[in-house]
């Protein structure tokens, strides 16, 4: 696991939707927007699955996802590549169940996505753009 460093944090601490992204274990991609984000930790971020379908296949097949964050001004762009396991129960569950009940009390938490953070990669244009930074 690497440490989110504090410009990567406060971009996806504005960033919203969050985009997501999968892929099954032959490499068929597929993204989607998640509404509710909490950052554990500088190595660890929480999400809930309320709705995965594709999303679930994929992460059981193959559990590396990855989102990205993005400022128009100050312009910043990362992408953070990370390992997701689930949790249908404990307090992080329970964390994240209660994030979504204060959203929209009508959503029932199926599990908390536990989004360890592996890789940090520049992801504006320019010379470096793609260099990993964490």
């Amino acid at each position: 696991m690497v440490k989110m460093p504090p410009e990567v944090r406060e971009t996806l601490e504005k960033q919203w939707p969050i985009p997501f992204a999968t892929a099954s274990s032959d490499g068929k991609p597929n993204v989607v927007f998640l509404g509710i984000l909490k950052i554990k930790d500088d190595e660890t971020l929480l999400f809930a699955d309320n709705f995965f379908n594709k999303t679930a296949t994929n992460l059981a097949e193959n559990p590396w996802a990855s989102v990205v964050c993005w400022t128009k001004d100050p312009r910043k762009s990362y992408q953070i590549k990370g390992t997701v396991t689930f949790q249908d129960e404990g307090p992080i569950y329970e964390e994240m169940a209660e994030s979504v009940r204060a959203r929209r009390s009508d959503l029932n938490t199926r599990r908390a996505v536990i989004f360890k953070i592996e890789e940090i990669y520049e992801a504006n244009s320019g010379p470096t753009a793609g260099d990993r930074i964490a």
